[in-house]
């Protein structure tokens, strides 16, 4: 294991506000480094959720920051793709109508099945969004609308955790998304890093937040070591670590 003064050092790709901050207090808490390395970037469209809808879904505090910064009033139902969605919702003055017990877009669309047939569904989210939300929605009956309100774009700074994962020298990494997983890997593509990082990533632990993510990594030929019963950074953090023990 590396790490300075055997401290394992532990890469985090959250965007570069509060989230990347709290990320590494997190990480310091449980006696290890934190790598910081921004895989994610937001960048936003302009567009807000639209008011005349049935029911509308968001799935991100950032979707709910952009629609509550732009005074954004919904016509009708609430539904948040996780708990901690609907908290920034209620943070945010909304009331939140539906919670699925799976925190997940396949989650989302059985807990509204049976609910939405003939109604028009606002979805509101990043450009990277899951179909499988959109069209399990049309299956239940729905009239889906979806409105992109940022995207999730990669930051020309990022890649500093690639060159470590390259030499051996990470002890985890964790993914918090797809899309964290793709931009780590495209970045090692570009620095002609790729297979060095596949091998140091052999003796590191790889933590995934959650199934979609996982299936992403092992796509990418990643082995995941470590994922959490529940979708929050903690949550993945101590997962993460428990394995480096």
């Amino acid at each position: 294991m590396s790490g300075d003064a055997d401290r394992p050092r532990v890469a985090l790709f959250r965007p570069d506000d509060e989230r990347l901050m709290s990320g590494a207090r997190t990480l310091e808490s449980l006696g290890v480094t934190p790598v910081a390395d921004p895989m994610l970037a937001v960048e936003r469209t302009g567009a807000t959720p639209r008011e005349d809808a049935d029911l509308t879904v968001l799935t991100s505090r950032t979707g709910v920051a952009v629609a509550s910064e732009a005074g954004w009033r919904p016509g009708g139902r609430v539904a948040a793709v996780g708990e901690r969605t609907a908290g920034h919702l209620r943070e945010a003055g909304y009331a939140v109508d539906v919670v699925p017990a799976e925190f997940s877009s396949a989650g989302l669309v059985e807990a509204l099945a049976g609910e939405v047939d003939g109604e028009r569904v606002e979805v509101a989210r990043s450009d990277h969004g899951r179909a499988e939300l959109l069209a399990g929605l049309r299956e239940a009956g729905a009239y889906v609308h979806e409105t992109v309100l940022y995207r999730l774009v990669r930051p020309e700074s990022a890649g500093h955790s690639v060159v470590l994962a390259a030499r051996g020298g990470l002890d985890a990494v964790l993914f918090t998304s797809s899309l964290t997983v793709k931009h780590f890997l495209a970045t090692a593509e570009e620095r002609g890093l790729a297979e060095a990082v596949r091998e140091g990533l052999a003796d590191a632990v790889v933590a995934s937040i959650g199934e979609p993510t996982s299936e992403t990594a092992v796509d990418a030929g990643l082995e995941v070591d470590a994922v959490p019963e529940t979708a929050t950074f903690e949550a993945l953090a101590e997962a993460a670590v428990d394995r480096l023990d």
